[in-house]
């Protein structure tokens, strides 16, 4: 249960120091895209990629060239689906959300809060963190990509012109 034998340690040692190296060859071929901020498409590509190198280190039935053909199919999809997404609108749309309009000028917007799960405390809590003490200071709330909320503070200059691709057409045009 503790042990088995050093031959399974011996096992484990080199096939995760040669996992991770080709790890972060792939990754580094890849480009700094691959794991950059994550929506939800890039988290799955994350965990399959941690799982498939646990896999790799623990279960003596993959062998190393295995593990190293799904970690590059993984990242080669990755790559393949990016590259895809930033040349084709429809291919982007189908794998990337909008950043969607919670707040504008007073006015929550709850059906779009409530259809991404977003509460009201949630939005007070990122302008606290943006170390705004009132609402009266936030000119817009937008629930961005990755699940992020970015907080859009009033400006004193009328220079508020658009928020760029923002989803809510009723609102900004």
């Amino acid at each position: 249960m503790f042990f088995n034998d050093w031959e399974t340690i011996g096992r484990t040692i080199l096939l995760g120091f040669l996992a991770y190296l080709t790890l972060i060859l792939f990754l580094r071929i890849s480009g700094k895209r691959t794991l950059s901020k994550m929506n939800a498409f890039d988290f799955v590509i994350t965990v399959a990629l941690g799982s498939t190198l646990a896999t790799i280190l623990l279960n003596k039935n993959v062998a190393l060239t295995e593990g190293i053909s799904a970690l590059f199919i993984l990242i080669a999809m990755q790559y393949i689906v990016a590259w895809l997404s930033v040349r084709s609108n429809f291919f982007g749309k189908l794998i990337k959300s909008e950043p969607e309009l919670i707040y504008y000028k007073d006015q929550f917007f709850y059906k779009v809060m409530k259809k991404n799960r977003i509460l009201k405390v949630e939005i007070l809590q990122a302008a606290r963190s943006s170390g705004i003490e009132s609402l009266d200071m936030i000119e817009a709330v937008v629930l961005e990509t990755n699940g992020t909320i970015s907080i859009i503070k009033k400006s004193d200059e009328l220079h508020q012109s658009t928020l760029f691709n923002v989803k809510n057409d009723n609102v900004l045009k």
